[in-house]
């Protein structure tokens, strides 16, 4: 198993029981396919670079999990997809 780091920034319009949900559904994908979540550090809100989508904060969660080569594509799929997603980035920590 690999260790990977997950970045990802949710709209900030959504109230706090939306990105609790998120957080939850986006950990549940990575223990649904056999992975296990090590930690998610939840930044809150913080201000953007610059605008993406006429936003100019963003809602930063960190999660760290271990899980097969396979997984990382499928949380990426399912980052593509959501709408309260702003931007994504998951990397591959070296062991």
């Amino acid at each position: 198993m690999n260790q990977y780091e997950a970045l990802y920034i949710i709209v900030p319009k959504q109230d706090e029981e939306a990105n609790k949900a998120s957080v939850e559904k986006f950990k549940g994908i990575v223990e649904a396919n056999g992975g296990e979540v090590t930690a998610i550090d939840e930044w809150g809100k913080k201000r953007l670079a610059y605008p993406i989508d006429y936003n100019t904060e963003g809602y930063y969660v960190l999660m760290s999990f271990n899980c097969a080569p396979e997984v990382p594509k499928e949380l990426e799929r399912n980052f593509k997809i959501d709408e309260a997603i702003l931007r994504y980035l998951v990397t591959r920590k070296e062991a």
